[in-house]
């Protein structure tokens, strides 16, 4: 059966302002609204798109962390996955613990493709899609902005800095996802109320052999410092007298 495993990471939603605890400690997440890692909605609808062009027969979505993250893969199931792994883990999850973890699901549920979302908007690692690919020992092909799939490869667009480059890749493979891929499609009631009856299987690293190693000590957080208000100038001599007296020319 052809399969693709997604995953995906619960973060605070794009929409939220992100506020500093005021120890330092980390951001507050107490009624703050939690949402899929949009990178990770993007991947996820690539692969139903997939599945409808009959590219695939079942799209399982897949994440590592608290139990809360059951919101996040039950929003998944109702976007239209088939099946949800949820691999329970408490506190920072690094990339390269999730990508044991992937791993393991990988071994288990054996996909054609897996598909991730090129970094998360919470820490900006973008690691967890090339580690996978390394433990996998397959090929990668990241920052995609479009994916077309064929007998036994993968042909990805991904945007480079001379523009664009196309890369084929055998598979299974890993891919991550860009923001110009596509754009996910929005979740109705009644699917929704199907998500509730749809399988979601959970896990604990423990049970996968995945031992919740930190590696990174976070010493403190801070807020951006305030960006300085803005001054009108005449003409451009007195921008460059105005740059001038900052020490910026």
């Amino acid at each position: 059966m052809k399969r693709i495993l997604v995953g995906i990471k619960r973060v605070v939603d794009y929409n939220v302002r992100i506020r500093v605890k005021p120890d330092g400690s980390g951001v507050v997440t107490d009624g703050v609204k939690m949402s899929i890692n949009p990178f990770d909605e993007i991947a996820l609808e690539e692969a139903l798109r997939i599945k409808e062009r009959g590219g695939a027969e079942e799209v399982i979505v897949a994440t590592v962390g608290p139990a809360d993250c059951q919101q996040q893969l039950r929003t998944a199931l109702a976007m239209g996955a088939d099946r949800a792994l949820h691999v329970q883990a408490d506190g920072v999850v690094e990339p390269l613990v999730a990508a044991r973890a992937l791993l393991q699901l990988i071994e288990r549920e054996q996909p054609l493709l897996v598909i991730l979302g090129k970094q998360a908007i919470d820490d900006d690692n973008g690691q967890t899609g090339q580690v996978l690919a390394a433990l996998w020992n397959r090929p990668q092909a990241t920052y995609a902005s479009k994916i077309e799939l064929t007998a036994g490869t993968a042909r990805v667009t991904r945007e480079v800095d001379a523009g664009l480059e196309t890369l084929d890749v055998d598979l299974p493979a890993v891919i991550t996802t860009d923001l110009r891929l596509n754009e996910p499609r929005y979740v109705k009631l009644p699917d929704i109320m199907k998500a509730k009856k749809k399988p979601l299987d959970t896990l604990t690293l423990s049970a996968l052999g995945v031992e919740q190693r930190q590696q990174l000590r976070l010493v403190r957080f801070e807020p951006p410092p305030q960006r300085q208000k803005g001054i009108r100038v005449k003409d451009a001599a007195e921008l460059l007298e105005a740059l001038k007296k900052k020490g910026l020319l």
